[in-house]
């Protein structure tokens, strides 16, 4: 028993020892930006995913990529903190585009990429679907991300996102039927396979809604920020494990019960610090999970098995552009007739060469049976398809928006933010120096002539806003948006304050909000 113990013990130091590494690594490469400028041009997922593969390159395995550990631990707040920001006023807009993106796009992907491989490399019908079904779950992280930076137009990053939180559960479902499907435990036809999509997604989209509208309504009944926290944190994982024991699409059960939190919840449940501290907390752990998660991805190549089956992987990235090139286009043309989504050829092409495969797609590939012929053949053909469209994909999706003329006005409104931060500081000096004004010592000729000076600087200041302004409209826009967060943000402050001085028993949802909706 004695040694049981031991051995455990060390199990587990070995275990947190690899994970600080791995955490180290991550945080190293993301300062890289800070200290050498022309790293700032990569979006920072597909940095980590270029360091892992100079760590794989010399042989250095950080840690065994289980798929159980990406789907179980790392993919259920990846999903929640996506559908917890996404504003479901912008997803119902676009939701025909998504919803046939999402399952019909899926169905074309997983056959065309199936047929080429089964027609021009020989695999066999059964490895080449399965193939087909881990890549086409798509994770656009960078490219949102980049899309955020740039200030491109908001319902490029919606669509996008609302994509892939929808195909992911397609592929998954997709996925696990053809396993059983090739394992003998499920039957071949259209009803069968009808009705299991229809079990898969209804037992997650109902124990999502359960899940989420019941800790919407708890939350009214008590303002405890930490507690708030805590319980949409147990919901992501409750909700998908619960989901997949019973049967569901954990997937599509996470999507569900963020959604509903994120644009429900938050709303009727939490006063606004709250939401606030909420976010804030699901941000950092998106970014801590997608630092280990891309950083593995580069890590777990193996380039000998890699070279054995370039040309099964060159023949899947051809079908991936040709199957995606044909959903994006036909399905927005359909969308534009049916719903007049109004969704520019300029715009599909970038969610067309956005469409990268990622961390679903791994995970899927490295949960194929050990007993499948060429198993390790399949996650070989996987990841080098993921390779490609995180590096090859993921950093020219920058130049294309460029070329398109769709690149936003981020690096203005960064550029505006920084003027408004300097006009502000210096008001506050200059009402600083009309108060020193009175003290003793403080010769009046001396602050006379710096609020000269800064006077001077803030006509200059004032000058270059209204420049701005005049040439880029967007900014009047945009000062709007800060106008309305500022309102918001003194009126939750001054809730707070009651609260504390207890004049109030709770923080009030504020008012302004629902003026401003």
């Amino acid at each position: 028993m004695a040694i049981e113990s031991a051995i455990g013990e060390a199990a587990i130091e070995e275990n947190l020892k690899q994970f600080l590494l791995v955490l180290s690594v991550s945080l190293s490469v993301a300062t890289l930006p800070q200290i050498f400028s022309w790293f700032r041009h990569i979006p920072y997922t597909l940095l980590l995913v270029i360091v892992g593969l100079m760590l794989a390159l010399v042989d250095v395995r950080l840690v065994y990529l289980s798929p159980g550990l990406i789907l179980s631990i790392f993919l259920p707040p990846l999903l929640f903190e996506a559908a917890w920001n996404l504003k479901w006023a912008d997803l119902k807009r676009d939701l025909v585009p998504i919803c046939l993106y999402a399952v019909m796009g899926v169905v074309i992907s997983i056959a065309g990429v199936a047929f080429g491989l089964n027609q021009f490399a020989g695999i066999s019908l059964t490895s080449a679907l399965l193939i087909g079904a881990c890549l086409s779950a798509t994770d656009p992280v960078s490219v949102t991300a980049l899309f955020r930076e740039l200030g491109t137009e908001k319902r490029l990053s919606t669509l996008m996102e609302g994509e892939s939180l929808f195909n992911d559960g397609m592929a998954v479902v997709a996925f696990g039927f053809l396993m059983a499907l090739s394992l003998g435990t499920a039957e071949w036809g259209f009803q069968p396979i009808l009705v299991q999509f229809f079990t898969v997604v209804g037992i997650g989209v109902a124990v999502g809604a359960l899940i989420g509208f019941g800790i919407s309504y708890l939350t009214q009944r008590f303002d405890l920020p930490l507690v708030e926290q805590s319980l949409t944190l147990v919901s992501a994982y409750g909700t998908y494990l619960i989901t997949e024991d019973l049967g569901g699409s954990g997937v599509i059960g996470v999507v569900t019960c963020g959604l509903i939190l994120g644009n429900f919840g938050s709303r009727i449940g939490m006063n606004p610090r709250t939401r606030v501290i909420v976010t804030e907390f699901w941000e950092f752990l998106a970014f801590f999970v997608n630092s280990i998660v891309f950083l593995l991805i580069g890590d777990q190549i193996q380039f000998a098995i890699l070279r054995e089956n370039l040309g099964a992987i060159a023949i899947t990235v051809a079908a991936m552009i040709l199957t995606r090139a044909i959903a994006i286009y036909a399905l927005g043309f359909v969308s534009n007739r049916l719903a007049n989504s109004k969704i520019s050829l300029s715009k599909q092409t970038v969610l067309c060469w956005g469409g990268l495969r990622g961390a679903v797609s791994i995970a899927l590939a490295l949960s194929v049976s050990a007993s499948l012929p060429n198993r390790q053949a399949l996650i070989a053909t996987v990841f080098g398809g993921v390779l490609f469209t995180l590096l090859v994909q993921g950093l020219t999706i920058q130049p294309l928006l460029k070329k398109l003329q769709l690149l936003g006005d981020g690096p203005l409104r960064q550029q505006y933010l920084e003027v408004i931060a300097r006009q502000t500081a210096l008001n506050r000096v200059l009402e600083h120096l009309e108060k020193l004004e009175q003290r003793p010592g403080i010769e009046p000729e001396f602050c006379d002539y710096q609020k000269a000076l800064i006077r001077g600087e803030l006509d200059r200041l004032q000058v270059e806003i209204e420049k701005l302004q005049d040439e880029y409209p967007n900014m009047r826009d945009f000062t709007l948006e800060q106008l309305r967060s500022e309102l918001l943000a003194i009126e939750a402050d001054t809730y707070a304050e009651f609260v504390r001085s207890g004049r109030l028993n709770r923080e009030l949802a504020p008012s302004l909000q629902q003026l401003i909706d």
